[in-house]
Order: C-alpha cells, then sequence, then structure tokens
C-alpha cells in the first residue's frame, strides 16, 4: 500500500504532528476521476445506520456538516469529517483511505464505479499521541 508522499506518518521523535487521515495512490486516483464527475469533494465516516461504518464521499456541500462534526484533515485537498462521538473511539487511530472492488454505501458516490472507500487504520505512537494532544487535536 503506498501513500499519498505529503501523508505519510510522521516518524517518531520529530516533533511534527501526524497527520489523522491519510490516502493511497488508489484512493487519490478515484477521487481523481470522481471530482472530474462531480466537482468538488467530501468525505464523513459514517458511524453505521443504512451504510454500516464507510467513508462516504459526497459532492462538497451536499452533506451538511456542524458543530457535531470533527475535521480530521483532508486527503489530496478533499475535507474528511467524522462526527464528535464516533471521533472519540477512533481519536488515537490514524485513517487511511483505501479502495477495494465492490459496492460501498448507496449513497456515496463511488457506488456506479464497482469499487468501494474502505478505511484502513494504524494506532498512533505514544510520541504521536503526545504530539497531537499538545496541539489540541485530540
Amino acid at each position: 500500500m503506498q501513500l499519498e508522499e505529503q501523508g505519510r506518518p510522521s516518524e517518531s521523535g520529530t516533533g511534527d504532528v501526524p497527520r489523522q487521515v491519510l490516502a493511497t495512490e488508489a484512493a487519490i486516483e478515484l477521487m481523481a476521476k470522481l471530482h472530474g464527475k462531480h466537482g468538488e469533494l467530501m468525505f464523513h465516516q459514517s458511524g453505521g445506520c443504512c451504510d454500516g461504518s464507510s467513508p462516504m464521499c459526497y459532492p462538497r456541500g451536499e452533506f451538511m456538516t456542524g458543530d457535531s462534526d470533527v475535521m480530521l484533515g483532508d486527503v489530496a485537498g478533499v475535507p474528511f469529517y467524522m462526527s464528535k462521538s464516533q471521533f472519540e473511539y477512533w481519536k488515537h487511530t490514524q485513517l487511511i483511505l483505501d479502495v477495494v472492488p465492490g459496492r460501498g454505501g448507496m449513497f456515496s458516490l463511488e457506488g456506479p464505479e464497482g469499487v468501494r472507500f474502505l478505511i484502513r487504520s494504524r494506532v498512533f505512537t505514544d510520541d504521536e499521541i503526545r504530539a497531537l494532544r499538545a496541539a489540541g487535536r485530540i
């Protein structure tokens, strides 16, 4: 799995604040394709309900975010949000947006493409957690 160059996890001890969401090259390629068809995009990590817990891709502004959502960052210029309540479970984890074959969420833009976005993850190191806390990110 290759990650976008600017989104590589920080190395322990560097003092850098690690990114909370990254994307693989496959995810970035799919996002570019969807951008060509739908314009500006956004993601919201679904917390269950109809489509399970999936990263959902929408035309930017078509999914309303508010005080109950946290913006984790962006992937290739596309903002990525999660509900605050779900973030409490995931705040010690770096999310990695990837793509796999299959059908995803019925409301997510990649549905007709025969692939779906998927979240992979890794737990932050102790040094990364300290850096995130110092930066007020968790």
